[in-house]
């Protein structure tokens, strides 16, 4: 089944709209990461998970702590401390990023849609494989960040589970394949186009 060039068009651009209302939604929450820690009584784990985000930790459900990597105090820190903090301050700059450049290619895949210009759908696409590429660092960057966390804090203290990224982190990997997604469209729209006006038009 082939689609036409509006279909394309339609499809590239709710594809760039989940994309960017995912990639929102995951960066406004804190669900990325869940720690539970080893509880005395089994009665207390309620009270000891905690989940953190992009921006902050909720303790307990009761308390939140506020994550701001760009102006902590580094001489407090160990070596090890200080590459998370790093991570972090990178992971806070490039998912944000992506989030606006969504938004921008949205609007330039809109115009060209309109315009319609093969060059510029080929453009607008390229946009949002660029956007794919930071939102894939943005991610895998996190996986590394998570993973340091737990070496950094010790066994001893966590209770390791096998799914300890929850649906925040998968709502930014659900954006990335929606990234790539609308720019495969846009190509294909951009395909489309040149072959219909590649056409001899009939007198």
């Amino acid at each position: 089944m082939r689609l036409s060039f509006g279909q394309l068009v339609v499809a590239a651009g709710c594809s760039g709209i989940l994309s960017f209302a995912l990639l929102a939604t995951s960066i406004g929450t804190n669900y990325w990461y869940l720690i539970e820690l080893n509880p005395t009584n089994a009665s207390d784990l309620e009270n000891l998970s905690s989940h953190s985000g992009l921006w902050s930790i909720n303790e307990g459900g009761t308390s939140s702590v506020f994550m701001d990597s760009f102006s902590a105090d580094y001489s407090r820190y160990s070596e090890s401390e200080q590459q998370m903090l790093n991570m972090h301050g990178a992971i806070a700059v490039v998912l944000p990023l992506s989030l606006v450049l969504v938004l921008f290619g949205g609007i330039c895949g809109l115009v060209s849609s309109l315009a319609r210009s093969p060059a510029l759908l080929t453009a607008a696409a390229s946009y949002f494989f660029v956007c794919s590429v930071l939102t894939l660092s943005g991610t895998t960057l996190y996986v590394v960040y998570s993973h340091q966390a737990e070496r950094l804090v010790g066994q001893e203290d966590l209770s390791l589970r096998p799914h300890l990224l929850r649906w925040s982190f998968f709502l930014a990997w659900a954006s990335y394949g929606l990234e790539l997604l609308a720019g495969l469209l846009l190509l294909l729209a951009a395909r489309s186009l040149r072959r219909r006006l590649s056409r001899p038009s009939r007198a």
